[in-house]
């Protein structure tokens, strides 16, 4: 009898044991806020995380980007630099990623949907520069510098507000995307 108990004990031990990371895996998104487009980044090879063996941490991506924040109703264009465990990528069309602030315009901690597993998420942190009154967007292909005012006014024309799940402008009548450049996204 003895030996029953202690064996249910360890299998119970072993599914909490299993369980608990699965459970504490995914982050809270009503914790995040914030949005962030990434504009563009470029990964850094690092060699100095790099693991050696199993119980080694995971390897680390490095690098450093472009990216408009959205806080309060207002647009921000930053720049960053990165060190996560998560495989970092830019935004698709209008879409964002949540955000908050682990130190107030210094370190944003942003979630990414896991490599292979996207209905899942992973944090990264960005170390953020903050350019007050700029953000950036597509223009001809290329990356661009705007005031942040003229995008406020886009984003209120167009109706396009992701901190409340607005993540798809609405066109003007006769209106096509390749007609606004805030709209054209890169080629």
């Amino acid at each position: 009898m003895r030996l029953v108990v202690i064996f249910a004990l360890s299998a119970a031990a072993g599914c909490l044991t299993v369980s608990m990371p699965i459970m504490a895996g995914k982050p809270d998104e009503a914790k995040f806020p914030l949005r962030v487009h990434i504009m563009q980044f470029a990964a850094q090879p690092s060699h100095s995380r790099d693991p050696k063996g199993l119980s080694d941490p995971p390897p680390y991506a490095n690098g450093m980007g472009l990216a408009d924040l959205f806080e309060d109703g207002e647009p921000r264009g930053f720049q960053f630099t990165y060190s996560c465990t998560a495989t970092m990528q830019a935004s698709g069309a209008y879409s964002t990623f949540p955000a908050r602030w682990k130190r107030k315009d210094k370190t944003l901690e942003i979630l990414l949907p896991q490599a292979g597993k996207p209905w899942n998420s992973e944090s990264c942190d960005l170390k953020a520069e903050v350019q007050d009154g700029l953000v950036y967007y597509w223009k001809n292909g290329s990356l661009a510098e705007e005031a942040a005012a003229v995008l406020k006014a886009w984003m209120e024309k167009h109706q396009y507000d992701p901190e409340n799940g607005k993540e798809e402008p609405v066109l003007a009548a006769g209106e096509s995307a390749t007609s606004d450049p805030q709209l054209a996204g890169p080629d």
